[in-house]
């Protein structure tokens, strides 16, 4: 089922997300050669309870980790461990914050270091992708409106769009209705309404979008090696425009 959020809801929603933006604009400076995984999670489980909020991730199906940390061809749902992030690598942060009950979800993707200019553009490409998908989270557009301005403007310049794992409808729990893929045709699929509040978090690929699993059940990696991106923001559906209640400082956007 599909939820409707009030205007006091959304503004929750908003607090919530402002935590969440704060965090990961913290971890700009954080996330430097010579970090573990472990360390980076580590830091926002600290930070997200320090400002009186709860790591909505933990015990979520049974997951233990405030953050999923997913390096390089890691597509996403990497597990935080002892691994020491060096210069060069791509490291992708994903964490939900739940304060007094408002949920807020956002992604995001750090270079290590000095990268190599193919992962600088993928990561340009990547974050622009989702704000071309920001762009059609207007009342009255539908789910494929978003899935094929990501999908058009990834492809013509080159890169795999991930088909397994898709956009949500987020609060009051994590996960909810409407479900929705990051590719498809324009004025297909569930129709947007005031109130949504909806996650966008393409997840865009130097090579292949066709991915595999680890034995962990969780972590999800590209089968060619190639490296990934992902950017993520939570969104509200407004008659005034799609909200962004995750943006950071510092971001540009055309969005409210």
């Amino acid at each position: 089922m599909i939820t409707l959020k009030s205007p006091r809801e959304i503004e929750q929603m908003k607090t919530s997300g402002r935590i969440l933006a704060s965090i990961h604009e913290q971890l700009r400076e954080k996330i430097v050669p010579g970090i573990t995984t472990n360390q980076i999670n580590a830091f926002v489980h600290q930070q997200i309870e320090a400002a009186g909020a709860t790591a909505a991730q933990i015990g979520f199906e049974e997951y233990e980790f405030a953050t999923c940390i997913s390096v390089n061809e890691e597509i996403c749902h990497g597990f935080p461990s002892e691994y020491v992030l060096k210069s060069g690598d791509v490291v992708k942060v994903d964490f939900c914050v739940d304060y007094k009950g408002a949920i807020s979800d956002s992604c995001w993707t750090y270079a290590v270091g000095e990268i190599s200019p193919e992962h600088q553009a993928l990561m340009e490409v990547t974050k622009e992708a989702l704000m071309k998908g920001i762009e059609q989270a207007q009342v009255g557009n539908r789910v494929g409106d978003i899935g094929y301005a990501i999908q058009s403007f990834a492809e013509e310049k080159g890169y795999g769009v991930v088909r397994d794992f898709i956009a949500h409808g987020i609060g009051p729990t994590i996960h909810e209705e409407p479900f929705f893929p990051h590719f498809g045709l324009p004025g297909k699929g569930i129709r947007l309404k005031e109130g949504m509040t909806i996650t966008i978090e393409p997840m865009i690929t130097t090579g292949t979008w066709r991915m595999k699993m680890d034995p962990n059940g969780w972590t999800a990696r590209t089968i060619d090696g190639s490296y990934c991106a992902q950017y993520e923001h939570s969104i509200a559906i407004t008659k005034e425009g799609p909200v962004i209640m995750t943006l950071q400082k510092e971001e540009t956007t055309t969005q409210n």
